[in-house]
């Protein structure tokens, strides 16, 4: 299975999460948030397909790549897990950088917001990518689903929210 840019945000974010994904239970159909995630993403922009275009390689997808500038835009909607953002869009980097492409830089955007970040790729960022790489397949290749995560309020918006805490949510009722 190839790694995804997907798998390099829920590392960051939940290793639970990420496993369920790995191992087929996508839930992300079911959320609302997800769904106005991709409403911003096909609406915030409008003249981006016609400028820009799609790259897909190695398993990753970039939705608009300016290949004149070399810049990847990742767009999203919220920048509450910036840091998960970051590393995948280094990822989508990297991953180009591998291919030969030199010079790749990323900008990730946030419309709601009205904000952008610029991301570039350092070497200390690369041997990071390439420790979790590791730690990525390690953790979907088990066959063991890890813990829940206790005491974390981004749970509740999270798309597996029910899927991990259906146990705790009907002994509250």
């Amino acid at each position: 299975m190839p790694i995804t840019g997907t798998h390099f945000n829920y590392y960051q974010v939940c290793k639970r999460k990420l496993w369920l994904f790995a191992n087929g239970l996508g839930l992300e159909h079911t959320s609302d948030l997800v769904l106005e995630g991709k409403l911003i993403h096909e609406t915030g922009y409008p003249q981006r397909p016609e400028r820009y275009e799609e790259i897909e390689i190695d398993g990753i997808k970039i939705d608009f790549y300016d290949s004149k500038n070399k810049i990847i835009h990742e767009i999203k909607k919220s920048d509450k897990l910036d840091e998960a953002h970051e590393w995948q869009v280094k990822y989508y980097v990297y991953v180009l950088e591998k291919n030969g492409m030199e010079g790749v830089t990323a900008v990730l955007e946030y419309p709601v917001l009205r904000k952008k970040q610029e991301i570039i790729l350092s070497s200390i960022d690369k041997e990071m990518l390439q420790k979790m790489e590791i730690e990525i397949k390690s953790i979907i290749e088990s066959e063991k689903c890890p813990p829940v995560i206790t005491g974390k309020k981004r749970c509740t918006s999270c798309s597996y929210f029910e899927f991990c805490y259906v146990a705790e949510i009907d002994e509250r009722e």
